[in-house]
C-alpha cells in the first residue's frame, strides 16, 4: 500500500477524533491563554507521543479481529467492558470538567509529560482507532503489516499535533463556546456509550 495514502489516511482519522471538544482541547485552550502557543506545543506534543503508539494498538488489536474471527466473542466481551469504562469516564468528566481544568496551573518545565498523562487518561483513542481501523480492513481501504501500520501511526500524530495547534492558536476566540459544547458533548457520549454497553452486555447474556 502506498505509504502516502496511510500517512493520510492516518491524518484525516486522527484530525476527526482531535477536532471533537473535550478535556485534551480545553486544556490546550486554558494552557495557551495563559503561556502562548509556543509554551502549549509541549503539551501538544506530549498527547501526540501517546497518540502514536495508541494508533499502532488500534490498527495491531483491528488486524487480530478480522484475522481471528473466533476471538470476536472474547473481543466483544472486553470491548462491553471498554464501553461502561468510556461511559463512567464521560460523565465523570461532565461533572468535574469546570472544576478541574479551568483552575488548573501546570509549570512550563512538565508540561510535556503533563500532556502525556493527560493522553494517557483519554481512552477512547484506542477504540476509536481500532472501530476506524476495522472499518477500512473490511472496506479494503487498509491492509496492516509493520510498515503500514507505522506510516498510519505517523499521519496520525501529524493530524493530532496539527488539530491541538489550531486549538492553541484561537484559543481567545472558542474558549467560552468549547467549554460550553464539550460539558454537554462529555455527558451526551456518557449516555450513548453507557446504553451500547448495556445493550451489548444483554446480547452476550442471551447468547
Amino acid at each position: 500500500m502506498n505509504f502516502l495514502i496511510c500517512v493520510l489516511l492516518g491524518f484525516c482519522i486522527a484530525s476527526l477524533g482531535s477536532i471533537t471538544p473535550s478535556f485534551l482541547n480545553l486544556t490546550v485552550v486554558k494552557y495557551s491563554l495563559r503561556n502562548g502557543v509556543k509554551g502549549t506545543l509541549y503539551i501538544i506534543a506530549g498527547y501526540s507521543t501517546v497518540l502514536f503508539f495508541q494508533a499502532n494498538l488500534g490498527a495491531y488489536f483491528a488486524n487480530v479481529l478480522m484475522k481471528n474471527s473466533e476471538y470476536i466473542t472474547l473481543i466483544q466481551q472486553i470491548g462491553t467492558g471498554i464501553l461502561f469504562l468510556l461511559s463512567f469516564n464521560f460523565f465523570r468528566v461532565h461533572l468535574t470538567l469546570n472544576e478541574k481544568v479551568e483552575d488548573k496551573e501546570i509549570p512550563k518545565s512538565k508540561s510535556y509529560f503533563y500532556g502525556i498523562f493527560m493522553s494517557l487518561l483519554n481512552m477512547m483513542a484506542i477504540p476509536f482507532y481500532f472501530t476506524f481501523i476495522s472499518l477500512l480492513i473490511g472496506f479494503d481501504y487498509f491492509e496492516y503489516n509493520f510498515s503500514n501500520a507505522l506510516f498510519f501511526s505517523i499521519g496520525s500524530t501529524i493530524g493530532s499535533f496539527t488539530l491541538y495547534t489550531l486549538y492553541a492558536i484561537v484559543a481567545k476566540r472558542i474558549e467560552h463556546k468549547l467549554s460550553f459544547i464539550a460539558s454537554k458533548m462529555d455527558f451526551i457520549l456518557g449516555c450513548l456509550t453507557g446504553m451500547v454497553a448495556i445493550g451489548n452486555l444483554i446480547y452476550l447474556l442471551s447468547k
